[in-house]
């Protein structure tokens, strides 16, 4: 039976939320720390309590609890506790921190999915979903040396990435400008231009870009988006540079007697024409510029460059599907289904059942939320903390013998 979003929220946030793991990411082992970030609370009828912030773990969960907020969305790490930031003095409320974050929105594809528009998504689209990731994560990771990535499903219709190194959580907002500049490849949206990538060096991010889109390209092209079908083929056309061979394809493909008669054969005679016909050097990429259009990251920017951006929190509720946003193992990515994320009031159904069912009546040392299906995102969850404190607790060891040296 599926219950109402708020009837089961009291439930949720009393017994499944992860509150401690929850603060031990959240306060990379400072209270301190952790006092000075803003959480921002969404409750019925979009009333948003801004600014509230915390000394505790237990001032959290109780504020939490009391008040079963329908969205919980994290920002930044301020010079001073937020909730006191009206006793301030102008100019002395600073935000200081907060982790260089990336927001991948479906509906930023609409414009070259053909099977949903707009919040829908699908099985279809969502392998775009699962190229962002394994290429913004290779990126981030191989390009700029970060160690510590939190993926985590919206929600809804996409994606979130949490970088949580040190250095990451200290860049300025010109730095992370340029580090999404150096990320963005699609320029222009859909009424400014067709074409939006434009390749005239192939730099070695954008080649292992190029390889993991060619794993998927195929069936993504002819299967999920039917790319090559009457409707939807001039999407690709369009896309050629070279006059000459983009009439040629259209030729081959709409007249005499062998016109290709499945998708995978329409795309070769693409892939061929561009590649053996094309002779200016601006198509020397013209292939890959095709990919790239319809399947690199899209990026918002706003979100990753602004520290002030406010982003909806790990584990909170979605409060359009009340599904659970739920962290997912960027290495096995291609196994994560969004239809499949459970809804709150699933998991409260889940843990019913587990306490209807079980023999033994006595009370059970298990942590409530490992008795239900969140338990798979809170493994991954868990892993990534014991990377992060592995490298803090380093870096604390490495600054005390500093100390003593000097």
């Amino acid at each position: 039976m599926e219950r109402s979003i708020e009837e089961v929220l009291p439930i949720y946030y009393k017994y499944l939320f992860p509150f401690d793991i929850y603060w031990k990411w959240l306060s990379y082992g400072s209270d301190e720390y952790i006092s000075k970030r803003e959480f921002c609370f969404c409750l019925r009828d979009d009333i948003y309590l801004r600014y509230n912030s915390f000394s505790t773990l237990a001032e959290l969960e109780s504020e939490i609890q009391r008040k079963n907020p329908v969205k919980i969305d994290i920002g930044a790490v301020f010079s001073h506790k937020p909730k006191d930031h009206k006793t301030l003095s102008a100019g002395a409320f600073v935000a200081k921190e907060k982790e260089l974050v990336f927001d991948i929105d479906m509906t930023d594809y609409d414009d070259v999915r053909n099977c949903c528009q707009g919040a829908a998504i699908c099985l279809n689209c969502w392998p775009v979903m699962r190229m962002a990731t394994t290429i913004l994560d290779s990126c981030l990771r191989r390009d700029f040396g970060f160690r510590h990535l939190l993926w985590v499903y919206s929600g809804r219709r996409g994606v979130h990435c949490w970088v949580a190194d040190s250095s990451a959580r200290k860049l300025s907002a010109t730095a992370r400008g340029a580090i999404v500049d150096y990320l963005s490849l699609i320029r222009g949206n859909a009424t400014q231009q067709s074409k939006k990538v434009n390749i005239d060096y192939m730099h070695p991010s954008i080649r292992e870009a190029c390889e993991v889109i060619k794993t998927d390209w195929t069936t993504y092209c002819t299967e999920n988006q039917k790319l090559m079908d009457d409707d939807h083929l001039n999407k690709v056309i369009d896309l050629i540079i070279e006059p000459k061979v983009k009439d040629y394809i259209v030729k081959f493909l709409t007249t005499g007697n062998n016109i290709p008669e499945t998708a995978e054969e329409k795309w070769n005679v693409i892939e061929t024409a561009v590649k053996k016909l094309s002779t200016e050097p601006k198509s020397g990429y013209n292939l890959e510029e095709i990919m790239l259009h319809f399947c690199y990251p899209r990026l918002d920017v706003n979100v990753s460059t602004s520290i002030h951006h406010l982003l909806k929190s790990p584990f909170c509720v979605h409060p359009k599907t009340g599904r659970i946003c739920v962290p997912f193992d960027p290495q096995a990515c291609h196994e994560f289904d969004p239809e499949k994320v459970p809804s709150v009031s699933e998991l409260c159904n889940e843990l019913d059942s587990f306490e209807l069912n079980r023999g033994d009546k006595r009370p059970s040392t298990v942590k409530w939320y490992k008795k239900t299906r969140l338990a798979k995102s809170i493994k991954v969850f868990e892993s990534f903390l014991g990377a992060l404190y592995s490298d803090l607790n380093e870096e604390k060891r490495s600054i005390s013998e500093r100390k003593v040296e000097w």
